[in-house]
């Protein structure tokens, strides 16, 4: 039986493992074909998975699979990426901003050379993947961007101001992206998760512990609610994943959390409360 996405093409940045990986593996179950970028080409004990382990994945599932090294601090190799996919796929019909660096220190803890890889990895990257994207969803007159940013926010952020900029920054790319390609049926969103997500990065930094980490399938089921619809049906948003979940009917939550049910003390890392959403 067909997919949602059978015939479409998708590009995902940062797709070795995490969230990226889990977004691979489930939009090839939903028909798509996937070029999987990201640095990663083998896989270590402290960063276990690689674009060779997540397009076999892929491949498993019986879609196509195009892994491809870049990085994303590199404009030719983000360019070649974008060729390589329109040449092995013909079409490119989807784009998932979702690479992006970390870093969550107070600004005299954050010398220049640390925010101008913040501004590289996370803002210039998606704007130069959504750049070299953009005219090929503009010939075919369909596609969908995902940038994964948190909705623009006046409320300060103490310990994390350089790596919110950029976030930011990523945030006004995927709102301004959308209100200038509206007439070109290309939807540019942003979404976030308001829980941590169960991944290597969270686990590094030491974000609570599993009991207060939701699944990478959240940001699974949030992203297909976003790209199951026509473009010009949802663009020009920034969404968090309960509020786009909640528009398309879901009502349990609870199966998100990595044990199944609520933590007594969860964390929540962005603007739950301000966007409404309550338990």
């Amino acid at each position: 039986m067909p997919g949602v996405l059978e015939g479409r093409v998708a590009i995902i940045t940062g797709a070795s493992r995490g969230i990226g990986r889990a977004l691979a593996i489930r939009l090839a179950r939903e028909g798509a074909d996937i070029v999987v970028a990201a640095k990663s080409e083998q896989s270590t004990e402290h960063l276990p998975g690689s674009i060779y382990e997540t397009a076999e994945e892929v491949r498993r599932l019986g879609r196509r699979a195009l892994p491809v090294k870049v990085d994303v601090r590199d404009e030719a190799q983000i360019a070649a990426m974008v060729d390589a996919a329109a040449r092995e796929f013909g079409r490119i019909d989807i784009l998932i901003n979702n690479a992006g660096a970390l870093w969550w220190q107070p600004v005299l803890d954050t010398p220049a050379k640390r925010f101008d890889l913040l501004m590289q990895v996370n803002v210039r990257a998606a704007y130069l993947c959504s750049y070299y994207v953009l005219p090929h969803m503009q010939r075919q007159h369909w596609g969908h961007i995902i940038t994964m940013a948190p909705p623009i926010s006046t409320e300060a952020n103490p310990g994390m101001v350089a790596y919110m900029i950029a976030k930011m920054g990523m945030a006004r790319l995927a709102i301004g992206i959308a209100a200038e390609h509206r007439e070109d049926n290309i939807a540019s969103n942003s979404l976030w998760p308001v829980a941590p997500i169960e991944t290597a990065a969270v686990i590094n930094h030491g974000l609570g512990d599993r009991s207060q980490w939701r699944t990478p399938e959240i940001m699974c089921d949030a992203v297909m609610a976003i790209l199951s619809q026509e473009p010009s049906a949802c663009t020009g948003r920034q969404l968090l994943d309960e509020e786009i979940l909640r528009e398309a009917g879901v009502t349990d939550f609870d199966r998100y959390w990595c044990e199944g049910r609520p933590p007594e003390n969860p964390i929540w890392i962005d603007g739950r409360e301000q966007w409404g959403l309550t338990r």
